[in-house]
């Protein structure tokens, strides 16, 4: 599949991950706007998935019920991991079909394959189920979102010359990171000839608020524009590219999304100088690289709030900000679930999209953040 796939696909999609809420449940009144807002500047691309929590229903409810069906396109994914049977996982195909009341989907993914749990992919053979449901009209384009090495990735896309698309991690801090292999996996891609759907360009949302060096770096070549700004044009400026995911959460990150993505511009040259200083500074700093994920939350035997831990942490690690990173800890860490009650059973270091320490991570909140 050459880059033909979504070549009229506006460079900005909507991540249904991060969504408002009230309380538990999603604020779906708020949803409805920003969902309006998106489709009123000119973008269709909605991504969800069967493991985010009210996500589809919310799709159903926002998008599918109040919008033409030709007027937008939508992705969601099958998640192994949380599969125990061949049957289980073909229920999610059919429950997601149901959440959302679609009736097909535009784009379905087999989700966050990685070294760790391709195997259970192939031996269910999922990849082969997604062609079946393509073949009855159900899937008009299938692929996956991947979190493992390029040799692995290299060898599915060798193997599994039917994808028509991959769905990674990119952005400016972990471009060259040894650990999530940005780079090196999106160069494999393009090896291939597929287009890449990209996920995570604000990483989590650390990229809309860097360390301080790094906004007063992006200030000061133009002050008008916003921090998110730069890391999501970075990554749409990138050969074929399908779109780019923003887990919106707000109207606010909708209106400012949109500003500057409505009529986009590929970074210019001074502009891509800009974003390698960005990234020196970034690859300097002490915060912990989580993107909020969530992943390691289910299982977790002392069910710690890990990535709240860590944003309280980075307040000091990326803002030297001690006294609100202790009281942000103190809020999301009650006594039985903080990090020192962790055990070390390593199970959140399994499932980790950025393949973090995790419980190193977690002994150094300790040892910063509890009295």
């Amino acid at each position: 599949m050459s880059d033909y796939l979504g070549k009229d696909t506006p460079k900005l999609g909507f991540g249904l991950m991060r969504l408002p809420r009230k309380g538990a449940r999603i604020d779906q009144g708020q949803v409805r706007d920003m969902v309006d807002l998106f489709l009123e500047a000119g973008f269709t691309y909605f991504d969800t998935a069967y493991v985010y929590p009210g996500s589809e229903n919310a799709a159903k409810r926002t998008l599918v019920e109040r919008h033409p069906r030709d007027s937008y396109t939508l992705a969601t994914k099958l998640n192994a991991s949380v599969a125990p049977t061949v049957k289980l996982a073909h229920k999610q195909f059919e429950k997601s079909l149901e959440r959302t009341g679609a009736g097909y989907f535009d784009y379905y993914l087999l989700h966050a394959v990685m070294d760790g749990n391709v195997g259970k992919y192939d031996r269910m053979k999922l990849w082969d189920f997604v062609q079946e449901q393509k073949a009855k009209g159900l899937v008009k384009h299938a692929g996956f979102s991947f979190h493992g090495t390029p040799q692995l990735l290299d060898r599915l896309l060798t193997e599994r010359p039917e994808t028509e698309f991959v769905q990674l991690q990119i952005n400016y801090a972990d471009w060259d990171s040894p650990t999530v292999q940005s780079r090196a996996c999106y160069e494999t891609v393009r090896r291939h000839g597929k287009p890449v759907v990209i996920m995570e360009p604000v990483k989590g949302g650390r990229l809309a608020d860097p360390p301080e060096d790094v906004k007063a770096l992006f200030r000061a070549h133009d002050p008008e524009a916003s921090c998110p700004s730069w890391a999501i044009r970075y990554a749409a400026s990138l050969e074929g590219v399908l779109t780019v995911l923003s887990g919106m959460s707000n109207m606010d990150q909708v209106r400012d999304n949109v500003s500057f993505m409505r009529n986009f511009k590929p970074l210019d040259g001074a502009e891509r100088d800009v974003i390698a200083q960005a990234q020196k500074l970034m690859g300097a700093s002490a915060a912990i690289p989580c993107t909020g994920c969530g992943y390691c939350l289910e299982g977790c035997p002392k069910q710690i709030a890990i990535p709240k831990l860590f944003s309280a942490a980075n307040l000091q690690l990326a803002h030297g900000q001690m006294d609100e990173a202790r009281a942000a800890y103190e809020q999301a860490a009650p006594e039985g679930h903080r990090a020192s009650d962790c055990i070390g059973c390593k199970h959140c270091e399994s499932v980790c999209p950025q393949h973090l320490p995790v419980t190193e991570h977690l002994q150094k909140c300790a040892e910063m953040l509890e009295k």
